[in-house]
């Protein structure tokens, strides 16, 4: 499955800070702050209808981060993008190590069985104390599958767009 051309949501703008345009974020990143490390931003409320930001600048202000957008200089224009996600493209990740996957290349993977029983397909992943977890979705069900390499996820194959898994189908 081709990543090209997907994008990877990073955060949220969340709220106002001040009257000078500047914005509270929600970030997804590890370190939290490491969003201001990828350039440039895609923003936007719909995921077909995005803008590009490039040059955005911020830091932690209390237990979030505030930001401050090129162009966006008063409280007015920036409470016009509260609610906005931000994406970048797919192909400003670095490269994932051996045995390592970003979740956006997981989405989609076709998810069968070590017997051969399609299951359906990965509709998204959450974390959990203890391991991610895959939801996959076959039009009429609904399963979630620990995301334990080795034990119950035997094999991912990008190029092949499938993930086969050691799960029983009826579980």
């Amino acid at each position: 499955m081709a990543a090209a051309g997907r994008r990877v949501p990073l955060g949220r703008i969340v709220g106002l800070h001040g009257v000078q345009g500047w914005v509270k974020l929600e970030s997804w990143t590890e370190p939290r702050t490491q969003i201001f490390g990828y350039r440039p931003w895609l923003l936007g409320k719909a995921p077909d209808a995005v803008t590009e930001i490039d040059g955005a600048s911020g830091h932690p202000q209390g237990k979030g981060l505030v930001a401050h957008l090129p162009g966006v200089d008063d409280r007015d224009a920036a409470a016009l993008l509260v609610g906005s996600d931000i994406f970048i493209a797919r192909e400003q990740l670095p490269v994932a190590g051996k045995d390592e996957f970003y979740w956006v290349d997981l989405e989609g993977l076709e998810v069968v069985t070590t017997q051969g029983v399609a299951l359906g397909r990965v509709s998204h992943l959450f974390a959990t104390g203890a391991n991610d977890v895959v939801v996959v979705r076959d039009g009429t069900r609904e399963r979630l599958i620990p995301f334990i390499q080795g034990s119950v996820v035997r094999s991912v194959d990008l190029d092949a767009g499938r993930m086969v898994v050691d799960w029983d189908p009826e579980f």
